[in-house]
């Protein structure tokens, strides 16, 4: 007899078999990445979300907290073929709800034909249908969620000292960042100020930065007014970097535009081709939404698969993002090297400045 149950909002109910119990409701997802497990289930890209797990066998490695990209369990629920004991106690310590023992074949195939979709979950001895049912329905939109920003963000100020001489102050928005990409400024040596998603140009200014970076994050790009402020308040000034939603708030604020995309891309296997030099590297990503008019900004990589913009360049206002993660974790680390440009991004630009 099940004990869980998953409404969608194409009006089935699908049974499974609770592991860690609950009830909740998001915007139901999938990633392809089958290793990773403890980075997608902690990445603040996930929040307001449900996240189903294509690979059949989730937790074979156990459970690790050096592999956290943040300090809890970040998606509402998370579904999968066969989730482990390791990862099923984990889920239930952190009151995320977590089914297994369903058909993640049918509920990817579905997403990807009918889009990301409303899902409700209830899990449990108690569980009914009508209770997943219930989630489902009360489930918003995530360009509702107008203030996601603050579930994911630091709410100080918080400084982390660079591994070595880069002499390169960052000033981070933290708009849901994972934190291999403060760990990748801070290895190549930069100091990384964390600054909340809503700070302002005087919090900004404080920091004195040579790179303005706008992290990734999860939910619409332009609901988050207060960091396209910022990046209005500083483009031509000083450079910006931006990495997925970060991509998308940068370009928002310079006059481009973007839209939801259907199912997104959530793996470690997106190919990215890069225009100028006609290589194409695999790619980790995790978004919803893409760059639709791209403004001032040069488009510099596309996604192989469906021409969706993944790097944006300009000489003029020194502005490089990528839709993609360059840190990885999990995924290829094809391009790393996306760090070490941000970096001679800032010392170009003093440079410059000097002269």
């Amino acid at each position: 007899m099940s004990d869980a149950y998953i409404a969608l909002a194409d009006g089935r109910v699908l049974e499974a078999r609770a592991r860690a119990p609950g009830r909740t409701r998001g915007e139901l997802v999938f990633t392809t990445a089958y290793t990773g497990y403890e980075e997608s289930l902690t990445d603040p890209s996930y929040a307001e979300q449900i996240l189903t797990f294509s690979y059949p066998l989730i937790g074979n490695y156990g459970v690790r907290t050096e592999r956290f990209e943040s300090e809890s369990v970040q998606p509402n629920a998370a579904i999968a073929r066969e989730l482990t004991d390791d990862v099923a106690e984990w889920l239930t310590e952190e009151g995320a709800p977590a089914v297994d023992h369903v058909d993640t074949r049918e509920i990817v195939t579905t997403v990807r034909e009918e889009g990301a979709m409303a899902c409700g979950i209830a899990a449990g001895p108690d569980a009914t249908p009508e209770d997943a049912v219930e989630e489902m329905e009360a489930c918003e939109p995530m360009s509702d969620h107008v203030d996601i920003g603050a579930q994911v963000s630091v709410t100080e100020p918080t400084a982390y000292e660079g591994d070595g001489d880069a002499d390169v102050d960052v000033a981070l928005l933290d708009c849901g960042a994972k934190g291999s990409i403060v760990s990748s400024l801070t290895d190549r040596g930069a100091d990384v100020h964390v600054l909340p998603y809503d700070a302002t140009p005087e919090d900004v200014a404080a920091v004195d930065p040579d790179v303005l970076f706008v992290s990734n994050g999860p939910g619409d790009p332009e609901n988050f007014v207060a960091a396209q402020d910022v990046v209005d308040e500083f483009a031509g000034e000083v450079p910006l970097a931006g990495i997925c939603l970060g991509q998308q708030v940068i370009t928002s604020a310079l006059g481009g535009s973007t839209e939801k995309m259907a199912f997104g891309h959530r793996g470690v296997n997106q190919p990215v081709k890069d225009l100028r030099t006609d290589r194409v590297v695999m790619t980790t990503q995790n978004h919803g939404y893409t760059v639709d008019d791209t403004g001032p900004l040069e488009v510099t990589q596309v996604n192989v698969n469906d021409d969706t913009v993944e790097g944006l360049d300009s000489e003029e206002l020194d502005v490089i993002t990528r839709q993609y993660h360059p840190e990885a974790n999990p995924g290829p680390h094809d391009s790393l090297g996306f760090f070490d440009e941000v970096l001679d991004l800032a010392t170009s630009s003093r440079r410059v400045a000097a002269d």
